[in-house]
């Protein structure tokens, strides 16, 4: 079996197992959604979900938000870990939403990966999540289920984005991004499946009995 025909029973399988793909982090509008990636970098999206509304009641959008004080956002985020850095970011990156794009996120990759905290993994998210644009995010459980169905040699996550677009059709990469993600959480999970113990691992590698040692 070759990467195209893995890539095709990875896509089939997955569509039958999440036909919805709500999205993980709670928001209301592009603003809030770049807001709560920032704060999802090392932290769950369950802690960033309990720590958001309490940071919207203090600023829910740029404007009011790059008139606060650092300290006052970082008390509120403590939860997710690397406050200090991620409430520079925040106050940061509302100051520049609102002097140079009017208050707005905007719908642009390289204007987005400017912002401060915001990388091109960050940025995808946005760029999917909020305005539909196809991207392939990234992140560790995508990079570490690329490498165990063989869609990727997994050298980095830039050369496992660049495998998976050419595998999947475009207008399928907003929904395997999510896809992978759930289907990572639930059955492939770091300590639970190395490459050996899901039905898709299995499905994929039949033969397959040493479990797969994945680049990070």
């Amino acid at each position: 079996m070759n990467r195209k025909e893995r890539a095709a029973i990875v896509h089939q399988r997955l569509d039958a197992l999440y036909p919805d793909t709500p999205i993980p982090l709670e928001h209301v509008d592009p603003y809030t959604l770049l807001v709560a990636v920032v704060l999802s970098a090392q932290c769950t999206d369950k802690m960033v979900n309990r720590v958001t509304p309490q940071l919207w009641r203090l600023a829910d959008n740029p404007h009011a938000m790059s008139r606060q004080k650092v300290e006052a956002i970082r008390r509120i985020i403590q939860p997710c870990g690397l406050s200090p850095q991620k409430s520079k970011a925040i106050q940061g990156l509302s100051k520049i939403l609102v002097e140079e794009h009017g208050g707005t996120v905007p719908k642009d990759f390289e204007a987005l990966e400017k912002l401060p905290g915001v990388g091109h993994k960050t940025a995808s998210v946005v760029m999917a999540q909020a305005f539909g644009v196809p991207a392939f995010p990234i992140d560790t459980h995508i990079h570490r289920l690329a490498q165990r169905w063989g869609l990727t040699n997994g050298r980095s996550v830039v050369q496992t984005e660049r495998d998976l677009k050419k595998l999947f059709p475009e207008e399928a990469w907003n929904r395997l991004h999510l896809q992978i993600i759930f289907y990572g959480r639930e059955y492939c999970t770091a300590r639970g499946c190395d490459g050996t113990v899901c039905d898709l691992c299995k499905e994929l590698y039949p033969r397959r009995r040493k479990g797969v040692v994945t680049n990070k």
